[in-house]
């Protein structure tokens, strides 16, 4: 008998960037809760009295392995987010070689941060220094595909005629500014305040926050996959 292709109704996989920007926010709320409820680290409100840092309170036991567990898939569906990315802009109207970069930064964006998490909790100087530069290299990397996915949706909000809110890209691009400002005091502020408890605090208030706008950013575009309509077309052989 001779085989056919069978269609499937479309994928909508607006879900991917959903679960992939909820899964660190739900890792680092449950670390931090654990790392509380265990006495590993003090009550307090981090946003506000950067009492301590996400790696701080994702380093030690039963949070460690929490975080881990949640943080390792993340990065997959992430990297597989800003792959999906780029025939999504395609399909909306954007052109440019930038948009062939989304991928390869969106990968190792992803490799970065299962460094990161495959070595939180770990000792010594090497581990020390890997679990250092893959949270740089995660937020580098991501803020790079977020730059170039923000330039586009900014022209093609003003282009190309009521598939996108007029003003989603601007704000999309205010984010980053934000995340930027951030970067930018994380680095350049501590400079002046010297070694203190309240260097510290301004560095993990500034983290957590970066944390939770980088949140916001995907679950925007999960929300701009699905006004959109982005679809992925399946088959298979019956």
């Amino acid at each position: 008998m001779g085989r056919t292709m069978r269609a499937i109704p479309p994928l909508a996989p607006w879900a991917l960037p959903l679960v992939a920007g909820l899964l660190p926010f739900a890792a680092t709320a449950l670390a931090f809760w654990i790392s509380v409820t265990e006495e590993s680290i003090a009550a307090c409100n981090p946003f506000v009295e950067g009492c301590v840092s996400i790696s701080r309170a994702a380093r030690h036991g039963l949070a460690n392995h929490v975080f881990r567990a949640l943080v390792l898939p993340a990065a997959v569906l992430q990297g597989l987010t800003w792959l999906m990315c780029v025939p999504w802009l395609r399909g909306l109207g954007a052109q440019g070689r930038s948009l062939g970069w989304l991928a390869w930064l969106g990968a190792a964006a992803a490799v970065f941060l299962v460094l990161y998490g495959t070595f939180l909790g770990t000792e010594g100087d090497a581990y020390r220094w890997m679990r250092r530069y893959g949270i740089v290299g995660y937020f580098g990397g991501t803020f790079l595909c977020m730059l170039v996915a923000g330039g586009h949706l900014r022209h093609l909000a003003a282009t190309e005629g009521g598939r996108l809110p007029a003003r989603v890209g601007g704000l999309l691009l205010l984010m980053l500014a934000l995340l930027l400002a951030m970067g930018l005091a994380n680095v350049f502020v501590p400079q002046f305040l010297g070694d203190g408890d309240f260097k510290n605090r301004l560095e993990n208030v500034l983290e957590w926050h970066a944390g939770a706008l980088f949140t916001a950013w995907f679950l925007a575009l999960a929300w701009l996959w699905r006004r959109t309509r982005f679809r992925v077309l399946t088959g298979f052989g019956a």
